[in-house]
């Protein structure tokens, strides 16, 4: 797939998915959330790309939903039909919601650099990202119902798991719009950077990952954390994690981490997610919309 309101990117094993209607504030549509979840399928194929970055183009990060359409923006049934891959869109799901259920799927960790304005979809589409930083000058919004809507993009879920209940029923309550300051407080935001630092500091992390880490780890440690966050106990993780380790353990990569640390020297490790991720996996149930 071509690409008109992302930019695509990969350097030095990470890649970089930047929104890219600056004019607009990238704003979201149903193009650019097609291009999103190619974009993100094209990271969980490619071996070579161990992180992903996901910003903005200009000043801002995502200004939320386009509201070009005026009143009807939000009504299913006015959506234009002359969009690329319209026939996949179930036009009765929320767009943010099956780009949140994409990145939740990824392989690979995501990190969001929030450069500027995040609100509606804009923000929620950041939660299911494992860290978010922001720049100093950033604000974000869950503003839906002073848009006479509820949290979308699944943010019923991923939001108090973030920051917890009493600051989401907040911030979905009152709408309103507030400095990035205040979500670095709540945890929603891992650290503030100036403006020219974030980037920077995003790729700083990826790299960290990318240099010392197993690839197939990561991608089964990254479905482990977040999957168990709606498991009703411990032994649930016990029953799982113990499968991954015994069928890990007789791994190359294993082997390779041990022999390593050993010898005191950097690990190589050769495993890859797209055909080498333990044979338990997917260990949950099927989701549906699938």
């Amino acid at each position: 797939m071509s690409y008109e309101q992302i930019h695509y990117d990969v350097a030095d094993r990470v890649a970089t998915i930047t929104l890219d209607r600056p004019d607009k504030l990238n704003a979201f549509t149903i193009k650019m959330l097609f291009e999103l979840i190619d974009a993100f399928d094209r990271v969980d194929a490619d071996d070579g790309v161990r992180a992903v970055i996901v910003t903005g183009a200009g000043r801002g990060f995502c200004a939320g939903a386009d509201l070009s359409a005026g009143a009807t923006s939000f009504n299913a049934g006015e959506r234009p039909a002359d969009i690329d891959d319209a026939t996949a869109l179930d036009r009765l799901r929320d767009g943010g919601g099956r780009l949140t259920l994409r990145i939740f799927e990824c392989l690979k960790p995501v990190i969001g650099a929030i450069n500027g304005p995040a609100v509606g979809v804009g923000a929620t589409m950041t939660l299911p990202m494992d860290f978010r930083l922001a720049a100093n000058t950033a604000k974000i919004g869950f503003v839906f119902a002073r848009r006479g809507l509820v949290p979308e993009a699944c943010s019923s879920w991923f939001l108090p798991r973030v920051v917890g209940l009493a600051t989401a029923l907040e911030w979905t309550y009152t709408g309103r719009v507030f400095p990035a300051a205040d979500a670095h407080a709540a945890g929603l935001v891992r650290s503030l950077h100036e403006p020219d630092d974030l980037l920077p500091a995003a790729r700083e992390i990826a790299a960290e990952i990318a240099d010392n880490t197993s690839a197939v780890s990561i991608a089964a440690t990254r479905q482990l954390l977040w999957r168990m966050l709606g498991a009703d106990h411990p032994m649930e993780a016990h029953k799982v994690d113990s499968r991954l380790i015994e069928q890990l353990g007789r791994g190359a990569d294993v082997a390779e981490g041990v022999t390593s640390f050993l010898e005191k020297r950097p690990a190589a490790f050769t495993m890859r997610p797209s055909s080498d991720l333990p044979a338990v996996m997917p260990w949950w149930e099927d989701r549906p919309f699938e």
